[in-house]
């Protein structure tokens, strides 16, 4: 059953929906029907009470007052709705502005709208009141702006969270516009508090027009509204009450039917219920499937090294600060070649994933990203945008799967926006292409499950689309952000021997962020030890456990529990805290954690000097660390 069908599968449905129903009827056909009864005068009958002839009585000129109020429905329900859609366009406009505009003219849209819901809202409509005159047009342009602010502000907040969601910046990499990032990405993601607050604004809109028209500020004579037809009736209320009272409970009505429709239809805008999950296909029962691609030649230029494929020097990311600009990536220089894959690791703060994201180009303002040098394929990335290189042979997975995806969007569509964009493909062959794909990170059935949402796949089964989404282009490079987070043991496996994989017959390099030592071990070739925004140490894998000559790499080594630590001991710890990037102090950052560290360390921040086998190391006391650390034994 469709979304909107739903809407009257509940209690609070069938009635909103009756009750709307029955007053847009009265809108449409009350006119129709009862336009003449309702504009005849009767001389005979002025202010007469109550009878079988006229249920609520006439007015001063012996006008039906039970036909006026029938009649006066419809335009009540016009200025209302005319009204609610100029606040909810203006709001919309204002509550994205930031998204669509930038960081700097959006700032200046936000504090416009912080202002304007700083005012009562009763005091901005009589301020536009004024400004766009007495009658019908001027309620409608006054309500309709004196609602907008808030309604915006609801925007900025609902907009502001669902911008930062991984999905969003997967569409970023693929090249997706901002106007339909916005479009795609970010409104079906805020629609239902959107949509329950404008059906609840609608009613108390519904209020405003009627107020005004009480005061003599709103619809005008010979046309008449609720509002109107309470004024008329406000001066015989304690002879004639119902002349008053009788608009007035339809206000009520009308406001009850829009907030009970609203609160319905909030729910038509989740996520349909599972149909039944898809399977993951066992690692050994399925080939990955690539497409053959001709043998790529490296692309560089002059001053780069044509054996990096990702060629980074003395990276630097900064943040402004209350007290001075934040770096907390602070001069990192390395390379990848191509097939490489290199594991990045250290504890949380230390800037791995600052890292990736300016490598993605992922880097919003405030930040900013300098380097002497930033390369991938040969294209300097701090030159202009390269969203077209970055969305097809860059690919990028994030460390949560399940808001790497958006929740409102099919699994298959979401991967064929990057065949769309990047590859010229058409809506049909895009789709093709995401089923092609979902198969060939072992997702069974994956025509199904390219019309599964989210929210239907597991976790691991999340995690392989996600790669699937890379895969949809031909990707030299996969950046991994800690992609088994959350994963148990036997899934993460899977997943890392599917990057395995998919490197081997793809002959892409891997970039795998991760604060699990073990994890880097047993799928690179090289890593990179970082901590306080700087790497500490570069060495091969082949050396972590037995050859790394930083004391704070071995702390991270001797922190994991293996086969031979002793149960009965406790387990090892790294002692204080890491660094703020705020406070980072002179000299080592991690002089004030290290049992080696000396007077010079706190004095000079080592460089990173080259050692043998190709690693390098930052460290004063490098060559120190045996004899030191056997004798303080496994605490180092």
């Amino acid at each position: 059953m469709g979304r909107w069908s739903r809407v009257v599968r509940t209690p609070v449905g069938i009635v909103g929906v009756g009750l709307l129903t029955l007053v847009l009827l009265l809108a449409v056909l009350a006119p129709i029907l009862w336009g003449d009864k309702a504009d005849a005068v009767d001389t005979n009958n002025l202010l007469a009470g109550p009878s079988a002839t006229h249920w609520l009585g006439t007015d001063n000129l012996g006008r039906d007052l039970f036909y006026r109020v029938l009649v006066a429905t419809r335009l009540s329900l016009t200025l209302t709705l005319l009204a609610a859609a100029l606040g909810t366009v203006v709001g919309l406009l204002l509550g994205t502005a930031p998204l669509l505009l930038g960081r700097r003219a959006g700032r200046s849209v936000a504090t416009l709208v912080n202002l304007l819901v700083a005012f009562p809202g009763l005091l901005l409509v009589l301020f536009f009141a004024v400004i766009f005159g007495v009658g019908a047009r001027g309620a409608v342009l006054a309500v309709g702006l004196a609602v907008a602010p808030g309604f915006a502000r609801l925007c900025q907040t609902l907009v502001a969270g669902v911008a930062e969601r991984e999905y969003v910046a997967a569409a970023r990499i693929a090249g997706v516009g901002g106007f339909r990032v916005l479009l795609w990405h970010v409104l079906p993601n805020v629609a239902e508090p959107l949509i329950v607050n404008a059906t609840i604004t609608a009613g108390g809109i519904l209020l405003s027009f009627a107020g005004l028209s009480f005061l003599g500020l709103g619809v005008q004579s010979p046309s008449y509204d609720w509002g109107k037809l309470m004024q008329d009736g406000l001066s015989g209320i304690y002879v004639h009450p119902l002349a008053a009272l009788a608009p007035g409970i339809m206000v009520i009505l009308a406001g009850l039917a829009f907030n009970l429709t609203g609160e319905a239809i909030a729910g038509a805008f989740g996520v349909p219920a599972a149909t039944g999950l898809g399977r993951v296909v066992p690692l050994g029962d399925l080939h990955v499937e690539t497409e053959q691609t001709p043998e790529r030649e490296l692309v560089h230029d002059d001053d780069g090294d044509p054996e990096l494929l990702l060629d980074v020097r003395d990276l630097q990311i900064t943040f402004p600060g209350p007290d001075g600009p934040i770096r907390p990536v602070r001069g990192l220089t390395f390379g990848i070649g191509a097939g490489e894959a290199v594991g990045v690791v250290g504890e949380s703060g230390s800037g791995k994933s600052l890292t990736a994201l300016a490598i993605a180009q992922l880097v919003e303002e405030p930040g900013r990203v300098d380097a002497s040098h930033l390369a991938f394929c040969g294209t300097d990335l701090l030159e202009g945008s390269h969203d077209k290189l970055l969305g097809t042979s860059l690919a990028v997975v994030f460390q949560d799967p399940m808001t790497s995806f958006n929740p409102t969007m099919r699994i298959g569509t979401q991967l064929a926006e990057v065949g769309r964009y990047h590859q010229g493909l058409d809506r049909r062959s895009a789709f093709t292409r995401a089923v092609d794909r979902l198969r060939a990170v072992r997702i069974r059935e994956p025509e199904r499950g390219a019309r599964q949402y989210p929210f239907e796949f597991s976790g691991g089964m999340r995690q392989r689309a996600m790669i699937g989404m890379g895969l949809m282009g031909s990707p030299r490079l996969i950046i991994a952000d800690e992609p088994t987070t959350a994963l148990d043991v036997t899934v993460q496996s899977q997943v890392l021997a599917l990057l395995q994989e998919v490197r081997r017959e793809e002959g892409a390099a891997l970039l795998f962020i991760s604060h699990d030592v073990s994890v880097v071990a047993d799928v690179c070739d090289r890593v990179l030890v970082m901590y306080a925004g700087r790497i500490v140490e570069d060495l091969p894998t082949a050396d972590l456990r037995t050859g790394a000559r930083h004391p704070y790499t071995r702390a991270l080594v001797a922190a994991v529990p293996d086969m031979t630590t002793d149960l009965e001991a406790p387990l090892a710890t790294i002692p204080g805290h890491s660094v703020d990037p705020a406070e980072v102090p002179v000299g080592c950052a991690y002089a004030d954690r290290c049992p080696l560290a000396s007077a010079l360390c706190r004095e000079q921040d080592p460089a990173l000097a080259a050692g043998p086998g190709g690693s390098r190391v930052a460290c004063w006391h490098a060559t120190e660390r045996v004899e030191v650390l056997t004798a303080e034994g496994a605490s180092a």
